[in-house]
């Protein structure tokens, strides 16, 4: 494969897709500070689903650059419900913003992944070259087949065309801005929510779903956003990279963290009857530390306390 040349952002007319997202929002104003003259369009705006739409929005920002954020997802609960809706709308979404990229002859393609992409038993931690080795977590499949197609996708268009590709994996992101609706929100959200309202409400207990034995990786966003443009300005492999901070951390230990960083004191109660999703989830890093540098600077305690004083504010 060729090598990429580095970016600088300065200047650079950037299309930042689900810019009105989680990570979006994030991004849109990291973006700005370095000089970028950056479009976001919303969903209402621009319906990336719709093939003539997304050709509309490319002739009228001519991106430079494009950040693809947008995605139709949410926790475990919302991926189980709607499988055929996320793996459609994704895989719409995915196609028609490389598509239109390749057409418009953009510098630099980013496209968001997502640690969903890997098999539910891959080895921990789990390391680019395993995520084709077996099927996703059954609960998020849909969600994860859509992430490994677009970046196959941008991987083909560089072998064939030469598209300028870089694809970020995430571990689990929470923080500031965050979803926290039920049906959408993901696990730190989700905890959140539910300890602020029992704190408040004086609940002796809190059930939290699962064993409590599965693991998560968790990335504060802001750090995520200032990998994700590094990666954008620096990179120069299509292959995947993950990005996060290499630390395991169970449901259990998290839900005490969360109930700890909430002032809530009464018990938790783990509820086996419902889904853990994946059972490990942690993020060999090698292939970000060798040629990229960056590293998370927010651990866990400190992030759940930002997140907590930005949702009760």
């Amino acid at each position: 494969m060729n090598p990429v040349p580095p970016v600088d952002l300065a200047g650079k007319r950037v299309l930042l897709t689900g810019g009105g997202g989680f990570l979006g929002g994030h991004l849109k104003g990291k973006l700005a500070a370095r000089g970028a003259v950056v479009s976001a369009p919303s969903s209402a705006e621009c319906d990336l689903r719709d093939a003539r739409a997304c050709q509309d929005l490319f002739q009228e920002t001519r991106p430079e650059v494009v950040v693809h954020c947008a995605v139709d997802g949410g926790g475990i609960g919302y991926m189980r419900a709607h499988p055929g809706s996320v793996l459609t709308n994704n895989v719409l979404m995915n196609t028609h913003v490389l598509q239109s990229s390749l057409a418009h002859g953009v510098e630099r393609f980013l496209g968001l992944s997502s640690a969903c992409v890997y098999p539910r038993d891959a080895p921990v931690p789990m390391n680019e070259a395993d995520i084709w080795s077996g099927y996703p977590e059954v609960s998020n499949a849909a969600y994860g087949i859509s992430k490994r197609l677009l970046m196959e996708q941008g991987m083909a268009y560089h072998q064939e065309h030469g598209l300028s590709c870089v694809f970020p994996v995430p571990a689990n992101l929470y923080g500031p801005g965050d979803d926290f609706e039920p049906e959408r929100s993901h696990v730190v959200a989700a905890l959140i929510r539910r300890f602020v309202e029992a704190r408040e409400s004086g609940a002796e207990k809190v059930v939290v779903w699962g064993t409590g034995r599965a693991t998560r990786e968790l990335l504060y966003v802001e750090d995520c956003a200032d990998a994700v443009l590094s990666l954008v300005e620096q990179w120069s492999n299509p292959e995947p990279v993950n990005i996060g901070t290499g630390v395991e951390t169970s449901i259990a230990e998290l839900a005490r963290s969360v109930a700890d960083a909430c002032g809530y004191q009464g018990d938790l109660v783990f509820d086996d009857t419902k889904p853990d999703g994946q059972p490990r989830k942690t993020l060999d890093l090698e292939r970000l530390n060798s040629g990229l540098d960056w590293r998370a600077q927010v651990d866990l305690a400190e992030g759940l306390a930002r997140t907590v004083t930005w949702y009760c504010s």
